[in-house]
């Protein structure tokens, strides 16, 4: 396993043997992040959509390493540690992925129009659906670079903890209809 692999641990939720037979092409849906979850309730919260999803899809979160940030960090500090962390993330992510960056200055959509959205890509990619959440220092370029698309739920800043349970009710809300 080379080293890069020990900075990020995977968690495959299982899912029934008739996963992803609602006519989609896509593969899976995968959440990569940066950082793990701390709070009990978080965790508690993401699981329960979780298990709502894995009924039909097979659903995978990431968790990559962060970096640790020195109080009073340089903006090229800063930068280069969200090129490592941004290294993790885009290692996961593989040739036919359809990659979605949470990110600030992402497209907002109504709730209706996000669900048709994804449930139209959902039909068409050939790979998973890839969603890519940063740690507290934002994405880096390249990551931003490589998604195809940016989204945002906010205008505001929610801990990363917390929008990783905001982002499976709305995944849970699309794909267990």
């Amino acid at each position: 396993m080379a080293q890069a692999d020990y900075a990020c641990a995977s968690f495959v939720c299982d899912t029934n043997e008739n996963w992803n037979q609602n006519g989609e092409n896509m593969q899976g849906i995968k959440i990569l992040c940066v950082g793990k979850v701390k709070e009990k309730y978080f965790r508690d919260g993401i699981e329960c959509y979780v298990r709502q999803v894995r009924r039909k899809y097979l659903m995978e979160i990431v968790e990559c390493d962060d970096e640790p940030t020195p109080e009073g960090a340089s903006a090229v500090m800063e930068r280069q540690i969200r090129e490592k962390e941004g290294d993790r993330l885009l290692q996961k992510i593989q040739e036919g992925d359809y990659v979605i960056a949470l990110c600030i200055d992402g497209k907002h959509y109504s709730s209706d129009v996000w669900r048709e959205r994804m449930q139209k890509c959902a039909r068409r990619i050939s790979g998973s659906l890839v969603f890519v959440i940063g740690g507290s220092l934002g994405l880096s370029d390249a990551v931003v670079k490589r998604a195809d698309e940016k989204l945002s739920f906010s205008a505001m800043t929610f801990p990363h903890q917390m929008m990783r349970m905001i982002l499976c009710e709305q995944i849970a809300g699309i794909f267990t209809d």
